[in-house]
């Protein structure tokens, strides 16, 4: 952590810890009922006709649901700064916390993996700011990257 971090835990005592401590453990989220709020600090993915409307729109993936929340846990698991908040996996549903570099800012990230059918599911990815009122794009991003790396896992170059 840096020191500016430290400082600015004081005003916002999340800022001041590590991994996905100073946070409440998220309970599992209501995916089908989401809510999100105005302000312009949050990204989804989901699929085609999901409400509230994506802003990525996620494919329905030929993998067995099972392997897709065990990839997207790996993907994950692979970022920079990125902490295991809570798990429900009897939900297939992960939520973890996201720190920025330099101020150690948290954010959250949601993943619940839907089956359909045996071979195939389809994903939805939630990015939401703790602080702040904007996020100059950075959870659109993550989400992106987290999608783009996915696709890498499911899909290995000998594959393609």
């Amino acid at each position: 952590m840096t020191i500016l971090a430290w400082l600015l835990g004081l005003l916002l005592p999340a800022c001041g810890a590590l991994g996905a401590l100073g946070l409440a453990v998220p309970p599992p989220l209501d995916i089908a009922h989401l809510v999100r709020p105005a302000s312009p600090n949050t990204a989804l993915a989901a699929p085609a006709g999901f409400r509230p409307a994506p802003d990525l729109v996620t494919p329905t993936y030929h993998v067995p649901a099972p392997r897709l929340f065990a990839a997207i846990g790996a993907v994950a698991a692979a970022q920079p700064r990125t902490f295991q908040a809570a798990a429900y996996p009897d939900r297939l549903q992960d939520h973890w916390v996201v720190r920025s570099a330099v101020f150690n800012f948290p954010d959250l990230v949601t993943a619940q993996v839907v089956p359909v059918g045996e071979d195939a599911a389809t994903l939805v990815l939630y990015s939401r700011s703790v602080y702040g009122y904007g996020d100059f794009g950075a959870n659109r991003k993550r989400l992106t990257a987290w999608l783009a790396a996915l696709q890498r896992t499911l899909h290995p170059a000998s594959e393609r």
